[in-house]
């Protein structure tokens, strides 16, 4: 929920005033789609949470106009008939490419074999099994790497979202 639903929680938000939905209509709206997403018994059946998270929204909200006594009939149609892509808008792509930059600037400041594991783990997708093999050391070793340096990772981007604080500096640079 956190990861794949959470994050899209503006965009969702957006869509709904866009189209003039009060605010209060907003919150209830969104708080009622976490808890139908929270009562599910299994989420196996899910390919693309966000899409099926913003379809809840969209059909709790096509329900509620319908219910009202005066249901502008365009709104309704324009809601049924909406499909969310899935695709990124220009902002998220931006903040993408620019936080991918970031991590490789961090990542390229690890030493070389800490940095090549933890290339090797997190983004091609090794096993440890096979990284271990690879370099000739134990399992236990790798798993000590990958620890050693997405924590340097992690610790250099703390840092660099505190940086405009400490400057002074009111603006978040991504």
């Amino acid at each position: 929920m956190a990861r794949e639903i959470m994050p899209h929680e503006p965009r969702i938000r957006a869509w709904f005033l866009k189209r003039r939905i009060a605010h209060d209509v907003v919150d209830e709206l969104v708080q009622d789609a976490y808890c139908r997403v929270v009562m599910l018994e299994t989420v196996d059946h899910i390919e693309c949470a966000h899409a099926y998270f913003f379809s809840i929204c969209r059909n709790l909200l096509a329900r509620r106009l319908k219910r009202q006594q005066i249901a502008p009939f365009d709104a309704i149609s324009e809601i049924e008939s909406y499909r969310d892509t899935g695709t990124p808008t220009p902002e998220e792509q931006v903040a993408t490419r620019m936080a991918s930059e970031r991590v490789r600037a961090l990542l390229a400041e690890l030493p070389e074999r800490c940095r090549r594991i933890v290339e090797l783990r997190k983004i091609e997708g090794w096993s440890q099994r096979e990284i271990a093999a690879h370099f000739g050391i134990t399992e236990k070793a790798v798993e000590k790497q990958v620890w050693v340096g997405v924590r340097a990772i992690r610790s250099g981007w703390a840092a660099i979202e505190r940086e405009p604080e400490a400057t002074g500096d009111s603006r978040r640079v991504v």
